[in-house]
């Protein structure tokens, strides 16, 4: 992972050096040795990480290299916020004014020319242990012009699947036939031949849907807890109980099943059953027909569990052209899954063999091949290192997962050992990843991009890789949860521990999790600590003892600091008092923490916030007017925070700001507040969310503030709680900017649509979603005219009792659309969706209707 230490500093030290120089002021000469040194050494660092496992020397030069880059980039980082404390004096000046500067100087300056001494010795030794020379310094690129990722955006569909059509109907059938008793179903085999995607594609089939009225998919990898066991059944059935007893969940379990046939998946079982899985089983009610499906690595298992061998299904390997076909469907995803090049097609082949017929490893290395240009030499390349690969590790998958790893860009491999730090299964929300990322500056901001957008580019640069499976997606098709399978999991805290990413003991990682209960007991790490995030598992909590709170704010060179879904015995108010002194810190998230009543005022020193999540804090009255003073901020959320009045006045200086959810203005008589009309000076807005009650929050010259507002993309506009009739025609004035790509209306209260809903105002606009509210029918603007159509593809409707629109109409004015999702809606029963009064369902083009 040096390569990409060394990639994400060299992004921050060349940024610094070009737009900052009067950070660097004393320091200038010693930096810019370091980043020609560092230019230099990066033509072969990538291959110094393939070849320091099999050389022990070579290995412990590159940690010493590691170790470094490290400290050089917390140096810079002090030298920032050092000037950024004397902002309109340097040199002899700040000498003068500030003489307690003068030992910061005296030793940064000796520090960093020790390492610069060190790394030049080290770029010299390297070299003879790969064989190669030193390239001159104009064979150098800059690390911010190499090639960016051919793709920037998910190019394949991840829930295609192939060459299981028969044993799904296999396992159905065995489903379908099961009267008395609990029939338990064994999915049995190695890892990666598909095991998961088997019970996954059975448990979502529509024909399991309607004949089972309770279904729970519990992931038990890893050692089994059966506290947690239960509460993932309990949140399975809709109920978030995250109580301690394992008697009092069973007893609720079974009150929720009995009478109804239910199909239990416990996926990914391993050793250390027999004790707990009696328990669960016995609590369980019997009869109806209901169902387990058990998937695991071992007959034993199994048969432990209750599973015969007449109900064993044992998964093969891939044939040979269900291999080749789910290795096009990946790596010739951008050509619709098809090879046009002989040449190709043949080391590809010779590649699909090398996989073993497992899906795991096709997918990873077919993710890998999509990211390599078409060219002979390249594919050649990876075939050959794929060879030397299965010589050294344990089954083609591994080598397949270590091959994609080391292929992977510099900044990515920082991005996906992120996902060390997560427990087993776990869902992994999109958002906290791409947060995480651009507060330690591992997303390249290249030709001017801005970094949610690239964050979102490093996020497909995982998925298309296969090196992240999706889990939950929008309507859109956008993805919003992620986990990694079990021996990605493997593959990745391996790396992470070898590079001191991160790692089982807290004494000396540089990124920490936070999961469960923690005592007061906890070790804090040491001052090498970069990020400390909850990572605990969907519907449970952190629970923090005040002593440990505090030592939060001790780890001076903390970049990231989410301590959302926790649970603290203070107020964080006291709890957080010094975390003013964490200078470095560029993501702070205390969503959904309690109790929060207010926001720290230590919180106003932090003038490097780039990443403020404040959601789901519902006792939270006011943000404080200091944050209007966070120039650097990308991304404020405070959203679902339900007793905010409104935003501080002056929020429209935040010009860098990106993403803006959960704004409430406020009225005209709140005068410390903020208005609409602010927004009209974040040009750099991509996303942005509005809470409106009342019409006197809309002023009246708000009308263009929306529509000047050009970049952006994703608007939501909730009206919940919205009390008095001046607000429908305040809002129907409120119109969007043209080019608005997606649009979410929530409770809106008028019975006829907003004016500017319509093909001519919104020309460009390609996701709509409209939930909840007094809606009753479209007004004629909506329907445009025989030259004016929505461009709609995906279009959502949700709790609308009383929207009456026929489907035929519907399918006339958006001729593009390819994905309706309706529930809750009983007018619309010409739709071709079964149930929509109720949980209805999804339309998409080209199938039958459900």
């Amino acid at each position: 992972m040096v390569d990409a230490v060394v990639t994400v500093f060299l992004e921050k030290l060349l940024n610094t050096l070009e737009e900052e120089g009067r950070v660097l002021f004393d320091f200038r000469e010693q930096f810019e040795r370091l980043r020609d040194e560092l230019r230099l050494m990066q033509s072969f660092l990538k291959d110094a990480e393939r070849l320091k496992r099999k050389n022990e020397t070579l290995r412990t030069v590159m940690i010493g290299l590691r170790e470094l880059i490290y400290e050089a980039e917390d140096i810079l980082a002090d030298c920032k916020v050092q000037s950024e404390g004397n902002q309109d004096i340097s040199g002899y000046f700040a000498v003068c004014f500030y003489p307690t500067s003068l030992p910061f100087k005296y030793q940064t300056g000796k520090r960093l020319r020790e390492i610069n001494e060190k790394i030049t010795r080290i770029k010299q030794n390297i070299p003879s242990f790969l064989g190669v020379p030193i390239l001159s310094q104009a064979e150098v690129a800059d690390s911010r012009n190499l090639p960016e990722d051919r793709w920037s955006s998910s190019v394949f569909d991840h829930s295609q699947v192939v060459g299981i059509e028969g044993d799904t109907r296999k396992v159905k059938n065995w489903l379908l036939e099961a009267k008395d008793g609990i029939l338990a179903i064994g999915v049995v085999g190695m890892g990666g031949v598909g095991k998961t995607t088997l019970a996954q594609v059975v448990f979502n089939d529509r024909e399991m849907e309607a004949r089972f009225e309770r279904r729970m998919w519990v992931s038990v990898t890893g050692t089994p807890n059966e506290k947690r066991i239960l509460r993932s059944m309990l949140r399975n059935l809709g109920d978030m109980n995250v109580g301690d007893d394992c008697g009092e969940l069973l007893r609720k379990i079974n009150q929720y099943l009995l009478g109804k046939r239910f199909l239990l998946v416990m996926d990914d079982v391993g050793e250390n059953t027999n004790t707990w899985w009696r328990k669960i089983s016995d609590g369980l009610p019997k009869g109806n027909g209901s169902s387990i499906i058990i998937t695991t690595r071992t007959k034993e298992v199994a048969t432990m569990m209750g599973v015969e061998e007449a109900r064993t299904h044992r998964p093969k390997v891939l044939s040979k052209d269900d291999s080749w076909l789910l290795f096009c469907n990946v790596a010739f995803a951008a050509n619709g899954g098809i090879c046009t090049s002989s040449e190709l097609e043949n080391i590809g082949k010779e590649i699909v063999h090398k996989c073993g017929g497992l899906p795991l490893a096709i997918k990873a290395a077919g993710g890998m091949m999509l990211y390599q240009q078409p060219y002979y030499h390249d594919w050649k390349r990876i075939a050959d290192h794929f060879r030397d690969e299965l010589a050294e590790e344990d089954g083609s998958v591994m080598a397949s997962l270590e091959l994609s790893y080391e292929e992977l860009p510099s900044h990515l491999k920082s991005c996906f050992l992120c996902l060390s730090l997560y427990p087993e299964d776990c869902e992994i929300t999109k958002e906290q990843l791409i947060h995480w990322w651009i507060a330690e500056g591992f997303v390249p901001l290249r030709r001017g991009r801005l970094s949610t957008e690239a964050g979102e580019d490093c996020f497909s640069g995982l998925t298309n890789r296969c090196l992240i499976e999706v889990v939950e997606k929008s309507y859109t098709g956008a993805i919003q949860t992620c986990k990694i399978h079990d021996m990605v999991r493997d593959l990745v805290i391996k790396k992470a521990e070898d590079d001191a990413f991160s790692g089982p003991t807290t004494a000396s990682c540089r990124h920490l999790g936070i999961e469960g209960d923690i005592d007061r007991k906890y070790d804090m790490p040491n001052q090498k600590l970069r990020a400390l995030l909850s990572t605990i598992k969907t519907g449970e909590v952190n629970k923090v003892a005040s002593s440990n709170a505090k030592k939060f704010c001790d780890c001076r060179y903390l970049r990231v600091l989410d301590v959302s879904k926790t649970i603290f015995d203070k107020h964080l108010t006291g709890l957080l008092d010094h975390i003013g002194f964490l200078q470095h810190l560029t993501y702070l998230s205390l969503s959904n923490t309690h109790p929060l009543t207010e926001v720290p005022p230590a919180l106003e020193k932090l003038r490097n916030l780039q990443v403020l999540d404040l959601s789901y804090c519902q006792n939270l009255k006011m943000l404080p007017s200091y944050v209007t003073t966070f120039e650097k901020l990308a991304v404020l959320d405070v959203s679902h925070c339900g007793s905010l009045r409104y935003l501080p006045k002056g929020l429209g200086s935040l010009s860098n700001l990106q993403v803006l959810l959960g704004f409430k203005p406020s009225k005209s008589n709140q005068l410390e507040g903020c208005r609409i009309a602010e927004l009209r000076s974040l040009t750099k807005l991509r996303r942005l969310g509005l809470q409106l009650t009342q019409g006197d929050e809309i002023g009246d010259n708000d009308d263009n503030v929306l529509v000047g507002l050009r970049g952006l993309q994703f608007l939501v506009i909730s009206c919940f709680e919205s009390h008095g009739d001046d607000l429908i025609p305040k809002l129907d004035k409120l119109s969007p900017p043209q080019q608005l790509h997606e649009l979410s209306l929530r409770f809106y209260p008028g019975k006829m649509n907003p004016g500017w809903l319509n093909p001519f105002s919104l020309p460009f606009l390609r996701y709509l979603s409209i939930s909840s509210g007094n809606l009753t029918n479209m007004s004629q603007r909506f329907w445009g005219d025989g030259d004016n159509t929505w461009k709609i593809e995906g279009l959502m409707l949700e709790s609308l009792s009383d929207l009456g629109m026929e489907w035929s109409m519907v399918q006339q004015v958006m001729p593009r659309l390819r994905i309706v999702n309706v529930s809750w809606c009983p007018d619309l029963d010409s739709f071709p969706i079964e149930d929509v009064g109720f949980r209805g369902g999804v339309w998409k083009k080209g199938e039958r209707p459900s």
